[in-house]
């Protein structure tokens, strides 16, 4: 038997009265209470080993009591709970001081496990004040939803937003990655500098070490002057990487050598500059894949997977798309776009789609629900037929598509085989293969102006003309 004695607070009967008879199974002498005021009356008696207290309360916010608790008790651990579950709710939490914070509805065993752990563990944990939005600060939520898989990632972020571990956010296209990413940058301990992005999927890969690292006049043709490279524009902030897993191997090397030494040249330079900034990269590839085929160095991958964080599927979370639904329609509102509704039956419909495209499918949705249709209150017909004229897989970005189909095509390549690799020139043999139908297709939806397709492509017209020719295009819609 332990002996300890917990304190309770929460206006609910039925909660106080579970974890009451829970608690007390273990051993504990448990004290309960339906007000913030009887609780600080026992916290500031001495009462209490321990404290379990809803954030809404009928005459105080339990979340304004732990700066106080802190300063009273420094030493007195307090585990949240709240049904008002969102990121800023466990951000807030753990800012101020909370050893655990737990949404409602919480798993019984999951809180005694929480209250073992606050009492068995020898140090108490310092208040995280630095890393969160001063008090009164009005914030826009990143993330929205309150399933139980969008609880666990508010309660990873909340716990990293006071350090500088570097992060690896997994996720398929339209999850929220860059979301997810701010939220670590905007509550954190370097919300004060730089947030500073980087699509490693959109950038020429010669061009990518002077975009991370800068470079010197002179360093190569076309360098006029002296430029900041993305680490030097998010020294005091955080930079990131997203879609790392299509990074050179070359620059991963490079990438590599920062992490590990802390220090970096711009490109053509002599000088080492101090990196200075957080590290969250984020991809929607199979990292340990790539490693397993030779694509990415696993050195660098133990050192940018210091923390997981795996955003899931909007098919995963489907409970959170009335929420998300809500949200995206005023913001269309806020952007100018008539005032509308869904009815029950519409929203019905768009919790079982799949959603390839995940939640950017859906605001993309929302947006041309709101900007098409003249009724303020959209039914499920009209949800239905919307759907059915979407292509499939709208608003997931053609690149994700791509990217995953030459990876399978690769893939397969490769394993044809066997142990022996292929014939050299691998790496222009693909690549005649994804332009000759990028560029074929261009031409004839322009039906052959190259002016056209060269402009559409972002290519020199000169250029395209060389390509077609040794491309052997054959253009039968005239030559412009």
């Amino acid at each position: 038997m332990t002996g300890e004695t917990i304190l309770v607070a929460d206006d609910d009967r039925a909660i106080r009265t579970v974890l009451s008879q829970a608690l007390g199974r273990e051993g504990y002498d448990v004290r309960t209470t339906g007000t913030a005021a009887g609780l600080w009356k026992w916290i500031e008696a001495g009462e209490g080993d321990l404290v379990i207290t809803d954030v809404v309360m009928p005459d105080a916010d339990g979340l304004d009591l732990l700066p106080r608790i802190t300063k009273l008790r420094p030493s007195l651990r307090v585990i949240v709970m709240s049904a008002r579950s969102t990121l800023l709710t466990a951000v807030k939490a753990t800012e101020r001081g909370a050893f655990e914070y737990l949404p409602k509805p919480f798993d019984l065993r999951e809180l005694v496990a929480a209250v073992g752990r606050a009492l068995s563990e020898p140090a108490a944990r310092a208040a995280g004040a630095e890393a969160g939005q001063q008090e009164g600060e009005e914030v826009e939520l990143p993330l929205i939803g309150r399933s139980p898989a969008m609880q666990e990632i508010y309660r990873t972020l909340a716990r990293l937003m006071a350090t500088d571990l570097t992060v690896t956010i997994y996720g398929e296209s339209g999850t929220g990655k860059e979301l997810a990413a701010r939220a670590l940058h905007d509550y954190g301990r370097r919300r004060h500098g730089p947030f500073v992005a980087i699509n490693m999927a959109a950038i020429p890969r010669e061009l990518i070490e002077s975009e991370l690292f800068g470079h010197e006049r002179g360093a190569f043709t076309g360098a006029a002057s002296r430029t900041a490279g993305r680490f030097e524009q998010a020294a005091g902030g955080t930079l990131f990487l997203d879609e790392i897993g299509d990074m050179p191997l070359e620059a991963q090397t490079r990438l590599l050598r920062v992490l590990q030494e802390g220090e970096y040249n711009r490109v053509g330079g002599q000088v080492a500059l101090r990196a200075d900034a957080r590290i969250v990269v984020a991809t929607h590839r199979d990292l340990r894949s790539l490693v397993r085929q030779g694509l990415f160095r696993e050195d660098l991958f133990y050192r940018l997977n210091v923390v997981p964080l795996r955003l899931p599927p909007l098919r995963e979370r489907a409970g959170d798309v009335p929420e998300l639904v809500r949200h995206f329609l005023i913001q269309a509102e806020a952007e100018g776009l008539p005032r509308k509704s869904l009815d029950g039956a519409a929203v019905e419909v768009l919790k079982a789609q799949r959603w390839p495209g995940n939640v950017r499918e859906l605001e993309n949705l929302i947006r041309r629900l709101a900007a098409l249709y003249s009724q303020d209150t959209i039914g499920a017909e009209t949800v239905r037929a919307e759907l059915a004229e979407a292509p499939a897989g709208a608003g997931g970005p053609a690149e994700e598509s791509l990217s995953v189909a030459v990876e399978r095509h690769m893939s397969s390549y490769f394993h044809g085989h066997g142990d022996s690799l292929p014939a050299p020139g691998l790496y222009d043999r693909v690549l005649r293969e994804v332009e000759r139908p990028l560029i074929d297709l261009t031409l004839a939806a322009t039906r052959g102006n190259q002016i056209q397709a060269a402009r559409l492509l972002g290519l020199n017209r000169n250029t395209l003309r060389k390509k077609i020719r040794d491309l052997d295009i054959l253009v039968i819609r005239g030559l412009k």
